[in-house]
């Protein structure tokens, strides 16, 4: 069980780019997918991701990247967790970055037969991790 293959986690960052939408109705979007993942069990961590230069004049303690969260789970459960994110984010424009064992793979789906394909090229880059 100590091994490393067993700890080892994937990154996923999930970043909605409907340009249709406001940069509010993006947030909307991570708020929910948010606590929809942080209720699930095979998910190690998630959270927003925090703007690296934040605006001047922020008091906030540091302003949040608009549209975008970030999820780590063990590759054990990546491909399940993929699986999810499709049925939920299929007809939702987005881009999302799956990094593991210090290789990336960043994708963008505009419709439910480019998600398809995209998260069957990130359970093929997974397994290869």
């Amino acid at each position: 069980m100590d091994s490393e293959n067993n700890t080892s986690t994937i990154a996923l960052t999930i970043t909605f780019i409907d340009p249709d939408l406001k940069s509010e109705e993006r947030d909307d979007e991570v708020v929910r997918l948010l606590e929809e993942l942080s209720d699930r069990s095979d998910i190690d961590a998630v959270d927003r991701v925090r703007d690296p230069n934040p605006p001047d004049g922020n008091k906030s303690g540091g302003a949040f990247l608009v549209g975008v969260l970030m999820a780590e789970v063990s590759v054990a459960n990546a491909k399940k967790v993929l699986g999810f994110l499709g049925d939920r984010l299929g007809n939702k424009p987005i881009s999302f970055e799956v990094e593991g064992n210090g290789k990336k793979l960043k994708v963008s789906a505009s419709s439910r037969e480019e998600l398809e394909f995209a998260m069957q090229k990130a359970k093929e880059f997974i397994e290869a991790a």
